[in-house]
């Protein structure tokens, strides 16, 4: 599939579904791939954040290990695109005008798509709600 996408910048809501049903972040990646093409594939550091918080709220030591092993190389495997000052100025901006019409965005999920909008790539989620209320982001169900 020939995609018009630079990139995509995934969500956790995918990864987070990923390692619920046992996949390997190889694997989830090639799921992604079969939907969006060839194309680069990034995570912000909140995704691995919000993945990360997965870890210290399981119940079990086996659930812990897993989720550890998990994260452990999906940051192996998938690049991370830092937070940067441009990064923070998008947030600033996006998040100030949208509060100003009465339209609060959640804090991760516009830095993640301030990070995708600062890569012009666009966001694969499972969380269209939030992500569709971001402007001039592309957003990609996954």
């Amino acid at each position: 599939m020939e995609s018009a996408l630079l990139g995509i910048v995934l969500d956790s809501s995918i990864l987070i579904t990923a390692e619920r049903r046992k996949l390997r972040p190889d694997e989830a990646i090639e799921s992604v791939q079969k939907v969006v093409g060839e194309i680069p594939i990034v995570l912000c550091p909140i995704s691995v954040a919000e993945i990360g918080h997965g870890i210290y709220r399981a119940n079990t030591p086996e659930l812990r290990q897993r989720r550890r092993a998990f994260l452990d190389e999906l940051k192996a495997t998938v690049p991370i695109h830092p937070v940067t000052e441009i990064t923070a100025e998008i947030v600033a901006r996006i998040g100030g005008e949208e509060a100003a019409k009465g339209v609060n965005l959640p804090l991760g999920d516009l830095i993640i798509g301030a990070c995708a909008l600062e890569l012009g790539y666009a966001v694969g989620t499972g969380n269209l709600r939030d992500f569709n209320r971001i402007p001039g982001l592309t957003v990609i169900p996954l």
